[in-house]
C-alpha cells in the first residue's frame, strides 16, 4: 500500500528530537466520553466492546477529536485489554464499574493455560488501524498502543481494576515464578500486537504502564520495566522509510525516570508530578519527553488553562530543537468541557510558535 505524504509530521520529529516549528500536542484519551459525538457513536454501537471491535466505529471515534481540534496526532481508539481478551479471559465492561474478566488468572493451573494468542483474533484492531490511516489521508500521524505486560497482568489477576493490587502482589511475593511466566507471555504477545499495528499503518506506538507506579523500588525494575524493555526490543522500528518512535509512559514512575529512559524507547511520557526541566537534566536529552499538564487543570477556566500550558512549555525550555510533545499527565476526564480542550490546543500552538 502506498501511503499519502504526511502533511504534518511535527509530532514524529519532536519524538526523534529533530527541529520543529512549534510544540506538537495530542491528548491521552482524546477520543472519548467528554465528546458528545463519541457518546452518540457508542450508543449506536450498543456497548464499549461493540465500539472497539467494529473497525468502522473505531475509525469514526478516532477521527472525531481531529475534526474539532487542531491536534498533531491521532491515537487509535481501542483498549489495553484486547490481548487478555484474546487469551480467552472473557472481557466485559460493566456500566459504572469498568472492565471485568470472567476468568481471571489466579492459580498455577490458570497460568499454565496462558499462551500468546493468535494475532488473527485481534484482526479487528489491525483493520481499524488500516482504515484510520486511509481516512486520515496523511493529515497527521497515527499512534498505535498497548498496555505494558505488568499493567495488563494486574487486570488479568485482579479480574478488574483494583485499589490495593492485593491479588497480583500476593502472587508477586508468594509465587514470583508464576508471575514471571505470565509477564513473559504478555511481553511476547505485546510485541507481536504492536508490530501488527505498525504493519497495518501505525506510525508511532505507545506502551501504557498505567500501574507501574504501585510497585516498590527494585520490584518495579524486575516485574514491570524488564518486560516493557522486552517489548521495546522486539518492535519493528522502521517502516515506510522512516523510524517508528516508541513512547513509554509509567504513571507514578517519576522516580525511575533514568531507568525508563534506558529501556530503548525514543520518548518517555511523564505524569504531572514531574518537572520537565529536571527530567531533561536527568535523562541528559537522550530521549524526548511527553507531557505533562494535570488533566484537572482543564477545569480551571480559560485563563488558568493557558497559564498552565505556558508553564509546561517554559519548564521544558527552547522549543525549536524538538524533544517535547505536549500532553496531559494522564487521560482526559470524561467531564472535561470540549471548549477547555480548544483553549489548551490554541495556547500550546500559539505560545510555542512565539518561543521558537
Amino acid at each position: 500500500m502506498s501511503s499519502p505524504t504526511l502533511k504534518n509530521d511535527v509530532f514524529l520529529r519532536a519524538l526523534l528530537r529533530e527541529p520543529v516549528p512549534y510544540t506538537p500536542l495530542w491528548l491521552m484519551r482524546q477520543a472519548g466520553r467528554y465528546l458528545p459525538e463519541y457518546n452518540e457513536t457508542r450508543a449506536r454501537a450498543g456497548s464499549f466492546l461493540g465500539l472497539a471491535q467494529n473497525p468502522q466505529y473505531a475509525c469514526e471515534v478516532t477521527l472525531q477529536p481531529l475534526q474539532r481540534f487542531d491536534l498533531d496526532a491521532a491515537i487509535l481508539f481501542s483498549d489495553i485489554l484486547t490481548i487478555p481478551h484474546a487469551m480467552g479471559l472473557g472481557l466485559d465492561f460493566v456500566a459504572g464499574e469498568g472492565p471485568r474478566f470472567a476468568r481471571p488468572v489466579r492459580t498455577e493451573e490458570d497460568v499454565a493455560r496462558l499462551a500468546v494468542p493468535d494475532m488473527s483474533q485481534l484482526q479487528y484492531v489491525f483493520d481499524a488501524v488500516s482504515l484510520v490511516r486511509k481516512e486520515l489521508d496523511g493529515k497527521v500521524p497515527l499512534i498505535g498502543f498497548a498496555g505494558s505486560p505488568w499493567t495488563i497482568g494486574c487486570y488479568m489477576v485482579e479480574g478488574q481494576g483494583s485499589d490495593d493490587y492485593r491479588l497480583i502482589k500476593s502472587m508477586l511475593y508468594a509465587r514470583p515464578d508464576l508471575l514471571h511466566r505470565m509477564l513473559n507471555i504478555n511481553a511476547q504477545a505485546t510485541s507481536q500486537y504492536l508490530n501488527a499495528q505498525i504493519q497495518a499503518g501505525a506510525q508511532a506506538v505507545m506502551i501504557f504502564d498505567s500501574w507501574g507506579g504501585v510497585l516498590a523500588d527494585t520490584l518495579f525494575q524486575e516485574f514491570s520495566l524488564a518486560y516493557t524493555r522486552q517489548v521495546v526490543q522486539g518492535l519493528t522500528r522502521e517502516r515506510e522509510g522512516r523510524r517508528v518512535p516508541v513512547i513509554v509512559f509509567t504513571k507514578g514512575g517519576g522516580m525511575w525516570l533514568e531507568d525508563i529512559a534506558a529501556s530503548g524507547c525514543d520518548a518517555v511520557g511523564l505524569d504531572w508530578t514531574v518537572n520537565l526541566a529536571q527530567a531533561r537534566r536527568r535523562t541528559q536529552d537522550k530521549v524526548a519527553l511527553q507531557g505533562n499538564i494535570d488533566p484537572m487543570a482543564l477545569f480551571g477556566g480559560d485563563e488558568a488553562i493557558r497559564a498552565e500550558a505556558r508553564r509546561v512549555i517554559d519548564d521544558f525550555g527552547p522549543v525549536g530543537e524538538g524533544g517535547h510533545v505536549f500532553n496531559l499527565g494522564h487521560g482526559i476526564s470524561r467531564f472535561t468541557p470540549p471548549e477547555a480542550v480548544a483553549s489548551l490546543v490554541d495556547e500550546v500552538h500559539s505560545y510555542s510558535r512565539g518561543k521558537h
